[in-house]
């Protein structure tokens, strides 16, 4: 079986990290949100593909579900010290990924080249491709004004009120090489657990995405990221509030139920089956909250059944 999965960050990860226990890794191959790149001291940094190559190749920090075990912050400390702005924060070693990730940039090398040596040279055996190899940074419109996402999330965790979501130059973007022949000649295609604005929004609005997830013959699966009201990680219960839509799984899964033709609910929000199943959906409801890697794996294998 082939399986395309649509990725943002921290709960993606989880999923997949379940999901390559319970299927030779290789047939998974993964297109990842790249909306909140940002460039900082001169560096593209790829905050989402670098989490899911980091929790697959087993390295990532799992007290933050970010960065690198272990990591070090001498260099940040000494940017700090010169007089920057250090808000972000880059591990020693992390800032080896984003070092060489320009430097090939800057030499010619795509956006997906670069990331693959990158997953490579981890060990990583899944393909990652970017969602697209242009620079479409993910804006959120506030009540404090436009901000890019990185400091909407980081800098001012969440806090401002949101207005509306805006990817940046996504009109010219194009799919990443490998991106359009993962989800046509995919088995199934699973949309991640992740917030669907700004992790999984800036995917579909790459042009033409959408449009392969209603032609292609995969299942195609959506898990939520939202139980019993609430988000699981991340501003999704809010960001659906201030942007006018129903504070749970039911309003997420509206939002992909133009292509989405399975959709993996909570067990706790069983009473939603029928509301969603109105949409046209299949509905199936388990454990989603991934706590343990049994839990990983558990959510990866009944998914894949039901796919």
């Amino acid at each position: 079986m082939k399986i395309t999965a649509l990725a943002g960050g921290i709960g993606a990860s989880k999923f997949l990290a379940g999901l390559a226990r319970v299927m030779p890794p290789e047939d998974i191959t993964i297109i990842a949100n790249t909306g909140d790149d940002m460039e900082m001291f001169g560096l593209r940094i790829c905050p989402d593909i670098d989490t899911i190559t980091y929790t697959l190749s087993g390295v990532v920090n799992q007290q933050t579900g970010w960065g690198i075990e272990g990591d070090t912050f001498e260099c940040l400390r000494s940017l700090a010290r010169l007089g920057e702005d250090v808000w972000f924060n880059l591990g020693d070693r992390d800032l080896a990924t984003h070092i060489y990730r320009t430097n090939q940039l800057k030499r010619g090398k795509t956006l997906a080249q670069a990331t693959d040596d990158i997953r490579r040279s981890l060990g990583v055996r899944s393909p990652i491709l970017p969602m697209a190899d242009a620079y479409t940074p993910t804006r959120v419109i506030t009540d404090e004004g436009d901000l890019h996402l990185q400091e909407y999330f980081v800098r001012r965790r969440c806090q401002p009120s949101v207005k509306a979501i805006r990817y940046e130059n996504i009109e010219r973007a194009l799919p990443a090489r490998g991106v359009e022949q993962a989800i046509l000649d995919a088995d199934c295609v699973i949309v991640c657990p992740s917030n669907p604005f700004i992790s999984i929004g800036p995917i579909l609005a790459v042009p033409g995405i959408r449009d392969l997830l209603r032609r292609t013959k995969a299942k195609v699966a959506a898990i939520t990221p939202v139980v019993a009201g609430r988000a699981l990680k991340g501003p999704t219960a809010d960001m659906l509030r201030s942007l006018g839509h129903e504070v749970s799984a039911a309003g997420v899964a509206r939002l992909y139920s133009d292509f989405v033709k399975l959709f993996v609910l909570d067990k706790a929000d069983i009473e939603l089956k029928q509301s969603i199943e109105q949409l046209g959906l299949r509905v199936a409801a388990m454990n989603t909250v991934m706590t343990t890697m049994e839990d990983k794996e558990n959510l990866a294998r009944r998914t894949l059944e039901l796919g």
